[in-house]
């Protein structure tokens, strides 16, 4: 089994070239996707401005209040049809659905965030709609995967205690659902070409190597390669972050292209 997570810019400029890719495995796969700026277009024709705020450790992420949880999850909603549906269309048995169905993904919501106000000074706000993933009911995703080829998945999580879905980060579903379920292969597909130091792409590193290269690097990458080296100790066998942008991205992933932990 393979889970794919496909971040949303790589999903706005590449979406075709990675479900084309996918049709062409012969194993069950996982797709996590992204669309942070999707929901950003629709939300500002909406008449929704979003918000974006930033944690102390440099991390720019989307405010979610209510207005925009219903706009977030109304936009994911529809990528996750369509891409269901192309790859209905190209001969694959595929199942699009969210964590709150089943449920599969449960979350509890960031009652309270810290952030960094444009003074530059740190500023602890109310947290909004959005989750942290704090448990993967694998049994949803199983039992679906016994009658289907692939299934497309939005990173919604419910908050059970709340009864309201809430937005939870895409590579934290993607890492949540790999781990739980020890995935032989965890793709990452972003629209750069891997981990790269000193303009360089690291090829290879082992857990100690990514748990260590994760405090030198950029926000961002460096929370990628701290999950990624998680999941491997979880017993995913294999992480790879590459491109999402080439032909074949995923064959390309898993034939080593990018940086691989293992």
């Amino acid at each position: 089994m393979i889970v794919v997570k496909a971040g949303g810019r790589v999903i706005k400029q590449a979406r075709d070239k990675v479900l084309e890719s996918i049709g062409r495995l012969g194993e069950k796969v996982i797709l996590v996707h992204g669309g942070g700026d999707q929901v950003t277009e629709v939300s500002k024709r909406m008449g929704v401005e979003p918000t974006f705020v930033t944690s102390p450790n440099g991390i720019r992420s989307r405010y979610t209040s209510m207005e925009e949880l219903e706009v977030y999850v109304m936009v994911m909603g529809m990528l996750n049809k369509f891409m269901t549906a192309y790859l209905i269309k190209a001969g694959k048995r595929a199942f699009g659905m969210t964590g709150v169905d089943g449920p599969t993904l449960l979350a509890e919501r960031k009652k309270k965030i810290v952030i960094i106000d444009e003074r530059g000074k740190k500023r602890i706000i109310d947290g909004g709609y959005t989750g942290k993933v704090v448990q993967v009911r694998t049994e949803s995703i199983t039992s679906i995967l016994e009658g289907v080829d692939v299934v497309v998945m939005s990173p919604i999580a419910v908050d059970k205690e709340e009864g309201l879905p809430l937005n939870v980060d895409g590579d934290q579903a993607a890492f949540s659902i790999a781990s739980a379920l020890k995935a032989e292969s965890l793709v990452l597909l972003t629209d750069v070409e891997g981990v790269l130091m000193e303009g360089k792409v690291v090829s290879h590193l082992d857990v100690s190597q990514a748990s260590e290269l994760s405090s030198k690097i950029g926000p961002g990458m460096n929370r990628k390669l701290m999950m990624a080296a998680e999941s491997v100790k979880a017993g995913v066998k294999r992480v790879t972050i590459s491109s999402g942008l080439v032909n074949d991205p995923v064959a390309e992933a898993i034939n080593g292209r990018g940086t691989v932990i293992e």
